[in-house]
C-alpha cells in the first residue's frame, strides 16, 4: 500500500470503485483536491534525485517510504551542507534508508581533469557527468572571497558568434544536482569555501527556468550551503519573457544581461537571439525587473576588436542605459579558435570606459582570470571533445 493512502479520506476510495457515489460535501471536496495534488506532487517528487530535491519534497520522500520525517533533515545536510557524494557517507543513517537513496539517486559530477593558471591560480575544472557528457566550472579566488563559474547546460542553442559553448548546439539541460555538484566538488576537492555564484558558463541559464530556480533555492537553504542569494548572479543573452517571469520570482539575486551592443543591428551580428527580442524590449524588461526586485542590472558588453567597441558604440551604450540603474561590466573577448573575433586593443577598452564614465555610467572593467588555461566558457570542453582519447 501506498503510504500516502493512509492520508485519504475514504470517499476517494470509494469514488474509484463506484462512479455513483454520493457527493460530498464543500469541505469533503475541497479535503479531496489538496489530498489529489499530494499525491501528484509525490509521484512529480519521486521523479528527482535525491540532491535535486527541495527541503520539503524530500520530506515527502522519506515519508512515502515509511521512515521517520526526522531523516530529511538529516539526510538534507549530508547532501547539501556536507556535500557528499555517496549515501554510504551518511554515517547516521541506517542501511535501508542508504539503499533507497541509491535507489532514487544521487546526481553529481566527476573530476576529469584540473587546470591551474599560473598567471592568478584560477583552477578550471572539467567534470564528467553520469551519462558521460561533460561539463566546465571555474574556481577563482579573490580577496573578497572565492567565487564559481558553473555551468546550466551541456553545450547551447543560443549561438553566440564569439563563445564556444554553442559551438555543435545544446545537448541537454543539467539537472539541479549537477549545478549544485559542481559547486560542491570544487570546494570537497580544494577544501576551501564558495562564496560567490555566477551561472555565466556553458548554457543559456534561463532556458532551463525551472531548473535553475530550484538550484537558487537549494543553495541559499539555511540548512544547507546557505549561501546568500546577494552573492548568485544569473547571466543571460536576453529571454525577455524568462526575464520577466524571474523579476517576478521574489528572488534577491543579481541579474546580468549579455549586451554586447547597443543597436540591434550589431547586435544580430553577434548574437541570433537578437532576431527575436530588440534592444528596446530588452531595456523595457530590464526596467521591470529593476522595479519589480529593486536590484540595479548588470550589462555585459564582451568587447570585440573592430565589431562593437568604438567611441561611437561607446557614446550610443551611454544614451541607451543613461536611466536604467545599471552598471556596465566590459569584457574583452577571449579569442578562440573557430572565429575571426579579435580581442579589443588595450586603448580601446580604456577609451570606451572613459566614454562612458564621463556620461555618468557606472562601469568596470572585468579582471580577465585564467587566460593561459583556456578558462573562457567552453574552450576546454571543446578540446576535450576534439581529443579526449588523449585524456
Amino acid at each position: 500500500m501506498h503510504a500516502m493512502d493512509s492520508l485519504l479520506p475514504g470517499f476517494i476510495k470509494a469514488a474509484g470503485q463506484n462512479e455513483e457515489y454520493e457527493k460530498p460535501d464543500i469541505r469533503e471536496r475541497q479535503n479531496y483536491q489538496r489530498m489529489k495534488k499530494m499525491l501528484t506532487d509525490l509521484e512529480e517528487i519521486k521523479k528527482l534525485d535525491i540532491r535535486s530535491m527541495l527541503f520539503e519534497e524530500l520530506e515527502a520522500w522519506v515519508k512515502d517510504i515509511g521512515q521517520p520525517a526526522f531523516r530529511a533533515k538529516q539526510i538534507f545536510e549530508w547532501v547539501h551542507k556536507k556535500g557528499v557524494a555517496d549515501a554510504d557517507a551518511m554515517t547516521n543513517v541506517p542501511k535501508n534508508l542508504q539503499e533507497e537513496i541509491k535507489k532514487q539517486g544521487m546526481y553529481g559530477v566527476e573530476e576529469i581533469t584540473r587546470y591551474v593558471s599560473k598567471q592568478d591560480g584560477t583552477n578550471k575544472f572539467l567534470f564528467r557527468l553520469s551519462d558521460g557528457n561533460v561539463l566546465e566550472s571555474v574556481f577563482m579566488r579573490y580577496k573578497h572571497g572565492n567565487s564559481v563559474c558553473i555551468s546550466s547546460q551541456v553545450g547551447c542553442r543560443m549561438g553566440c558568434r564569439f563563445c564556444a559553448s554553442t559551438i555543435g548546439g545544446l545537448v541537454r539541460n543539467l539537472e539541479a544536482s549537477e549545478m549544485l555538484d559542481q559547486v560542491y566538488a570544487m570546494e570537497r576537492i580544494l577544501g576551501e569555501r564558495v562564496s560567490n555564484i555566477v551561472v555565466m558558463g556553458t548554457g543559456e541559464p534561463l532556458d532551463n527556468y525551472d531548473n535553475l530556480i530550484r538550484f537558487i533555492h537549494l543553495i541559499n537553504d539555511e540548512r544547507g550551503k546557505n549561501i546568500s542569494q546577494r552573492n548568485i548572479t544569473v547571466s543571460s543573452c536576453g529571454l525577455v519573457p524568462q526575464i520577466k517571469k524571474l523579476a517576478e520570482e521574489g528572488l534577491a539575486i543579481t541579474f546580468a544581461l549579455s549586451l554586447h551592443s547597443p543597436t540591434d543591428e550589431d547586435r544580430r551580428k553577434l548574437l541570433p537571439i537578437a532576431n527575436k527580442y530588440s534592444v528596446s524590449e530588452l531595456m523595457e524588461v530590464c526596467r521591470y525587473y529593476f522595479e519589480k526586485t529593486g536590484r540595479r542590472v548588470t550589462f555585459e558588453y564582451s568587447l570585440v576588436k573592430d565589431e562593437n567597441d568604438t567611441p561611437e558604440h561607446a557614446r550610443k551604450l551611454a544614451e541607451l542605459l543613461k536611466d536604467m540603474h545599471g552598471h556596465v561590466n566590459l569584457i574583452p573577448v577571449n579569442p578562440i579558435k573557430e572565429r575571426n573575433y579579435c580581442r579589443s586593443l588595450s586603448d580601446s577598452v580604456e577609451k570606451f570606459k572613459y566614454i562612458l564614465e564621463k556620461n555618468q555610467i557606472n562601469v568596470t572593467i572585468r579582471r580577465s582570470m585564467g587566460r593561459d588555461i583556456d578558462a573562457a566558457c567552453g574552450q576546454l570542453r571543446r578540446n576535450y571533445e576534439e581529443t579526449k582519447d588523449t585524456f
